[in-house]
Parts: C-alpha cells; structure tokens; sequence
C-alpha cells in the first residue's frame, strides 16, 4: 500500500455531538436560543417576545426597568389616541374674546404650558397659545396692548385612530407637542400631549410643577394646593385642619380614587367633603398629583 493511500486515523469528538451537560442546560444558552428563533421568525405575536424578556429579566440578564419600557413600546404600537386623550370636557381651554386678567388667572392656575384656544365653543379651535409667548408683555408692561389671535400657534389635527407609534413620529418630525382630536364628524373629542404618549412608555414624567419629593403639599396661590397623592390622611388632616377618616385608606390619593370610583384621567374633578380634587398627573395604574382647593 502507497503512502499517498494511508490515511490518518479518523478521531471522533464526542464533544461535538453530545456536549457537556451543564453547557447544554445553561439558562444562558436556553434563552439565547430563544432569541435565535425570534430572529429567525419563529415567533409570531408581541407575547411571544414579552414572554422571552420576562423570562430574561428573572435571570438578570435584562433589568426591570428595560422591561417595563419594551413593554410601554409594544403598547405603543398596539394603542390609538383615543386610548390616552384628555377628553374634551376636561381640556383646559383659552376663550379668544375673553378679558386678559381671565385668561391669565387660567393659565397661572392650571400651570399648563400650551393651550388650546377656542372661538364660540369647544369645536372651533383658533389655535394653540404657548404661556412663554406672553412673557414679553409682562416685561414690557404691555399687558393692555396684548392680542391673543397675534400669538397664536396652527393647532394640529388629528383622528381618533391615529396610532401612537405615528403620532410620536410625527410630534419628533414636526416638533409639536399637542394634537386636537376629532371624531369622525369633525367635532373636537379632547386632545394628547408628546408626555402622554412618552408617560406610556418611560412611566411617569416629572417636570417643573411637580412637588419636591419632601414636602406633600406645596401652596400654589390662590387658595390653591398641590398635593402628593401618597401624603398620610393624617398629614393632610393636620395641614387643611379637617378629618377625612384613615381607617380605610392610608393616603389622600386613596380616599380621592374611592371618590372617583374609576382611575381618572389628567384634569379629571371630584368633590370630597368641602374640597375640590382636580387631577393634576396619573397614568393607567395610579395617581401622583393632586390640585386641592376648599369649595
């Protein structure tokens, strides 16, 4: 026999066909796995793939936080306006023909920073008015000479169905950060922010009229309060002098929920012995801040 005709030994890895048992139930592998076959289009719903992450999530290999906002993603894209809006009863709303001190007392007392404003009702909206706009007539002192119809903004008009994931392409194309909404015979059925529909993804967003964490209740003017949903009954007894019962519920934010009877919506009211209790932030899970004034 030729040399040319040997041939080497043939070995055989058994490594190769039947690996190590640890490596082939390493929880590592398993979901990585998982992530191959939805790459490769095995997976056919958004379940499939919250199923994958949350399982990702107990093995710490995603944390809680990225979960809850891949979550608030795929909501996204299964919601429409309607879902979110601020319904047209509860818009904070600017009347064009009204006198300037009113429509000021409005904006200082809904702390808004973009308005809607109507001309005979609700369904003709002349525009948006941005509150900065009206800062150089304060400093000018020209609060006499102010025309609101020379400040307004377009006011962007959308449907009902619109879908979220569209609407925030369009709020970042278009840098706008409020739609009018309108139903299908073209009458106004509320409105939606850019924060609305980033609240539905981040969670909620504090701003500038949010309370600082220390105190639960902040005096706005006016005979007006924000207050902490999560402040103690027995706190928000001692500061308003008044007995709202803590036997059922620890927080004022609980006693206003069991008012309402439903989860409320931003600029939603309820009356609750004496006091008006007007929803200054929540989302589809709870309340954060209320705005409080004796009736």
């Amino acid at each position: 026999m030729s040399e040319r005709s040997e041939q080497a030994p043939i070995i055989h890895d058994d490594r190769s066909q039947n690996p190590p048992q640890d490596e082939k139930n390493s929880p590592k592998k398993g979901w990585l796995e998982k992530i191959g076959q939805a790459l490769i289009g095995d997976l056919e719903t958004s379940d499939d793939i919250l199923e994958i992450l949350r399982d990702a999530e107990k093995r710490n290999i995603v944390s809680i936080d990225a979960l809850s906002m891949i979550e608030g993603v795929l909501e996204v894209n299964e919601m429409k306006v309607r879902d979110i809006m601020i319904p047209r009863s509860q818009m904070t709303v600017l009347e064009i023909d009204a006198p300037i001190k009113e429509t000021l007392r409005i904006i200082v007392e809904s702390a808004h920073s973009r308005f809607p404003v109507i001309g005979d009702n609700r369904d003709d909206i002349e525009g948006i008015l941005l509150a900065k706009d009206i800062l150089s007539y304060f400093l000018n002192d020209e609060l006499e000479q102010l025309e609101i119809r020379d400040l307004l903004r377009p006011a962007v008009i959308i449907p009902e169905s619109k879908r979220l994931n569209i609407l925030l392409k369009d709020f970042r194309n278009y840098r706008n950060h409020m739609a009018i909404i309108v139903d299908e015979y073209g009458g106004v059925s509320g409105l939606v922010t850019i924060e609305d529909v980033l609240e539905q993804i981040v969670g909620e967003i504090e701003d500038e009229h949010d309370i600082d964490e220390e105190k639960n209740i902040i005096t706005r003017g006016h005979g007006i309060y924000a207050v902490n949903s999560l402040t103690p009954v027995e706190e928000f007894n001692e500061f308003f002098q008044v007995e709202f019962t803590d036997k059922e519920f620890d927080t004022i934010g609980g006693l206003v929920l069991k008012s309402f009877g439903h989860m409320p919506k931003r600029d939603e009211s309820t009356e609750l012995d004496g006091f008006l209790f007007k929803v200054i932030k929540s989302d589809h899970r709870r309340l954060y801040l209320l705005q409080v004034q004796s009736i």
